[in-house]
C-alpha cells in the first residue's frame, strides 16, 4: 500500500498569462481597452512637444510652462480613458 499524501491538480486553471511575454500582453490589453495606448501615445506626444517648446516659452516662467504641460498632458489621458 502507498501511503504517502497526493495532491490533486485543477486542470481548469489555465497559466497562460503567465507564459505570454510582454509584447503579447501589451497588445492583449490593447484589444481590451483601445483607447488607453492611445492616451498613453498622446501623453508622450504633449510632453515630446512641451520638450520642444521649452526654449521657446518667451518670458513665461519654467514652472508655469510645467504646469501647463503637465494639465494638458493629464486631460489628454482621462478624455482618452472617458471614451
Amino acid at each position: 500500500e502507498d501511503s504517502s499524501i497526493t495532491m490533486s491538480t485543477n486542470s481548469d486553471v489555465s497559466l497562460s498569462s503567465y507564459d505570454e511575454g510582454q509584447g503579447s500582453k501589451l497588445v492583449r490589453k490593447a484589444k481590451e481597452a483601445p483607447f488607453v495606448p492611445i492616451g498613453m501615445a498622446g501623453f508622450a506626444a504633449i510632453v515630446a512637444y512641451g520638450l520642444y517648446k521649452l526654449k521657446s516659452r518667451g518670458n513665461t516662467k519654467m514652472s508655469v510652462h510645467l504646469i501647463h504641460m503637465r494639465v494638458a498632458a493629464q486631460g489628454f489621458v482621462v478624455g482618452a480613458m472617458t471614451l
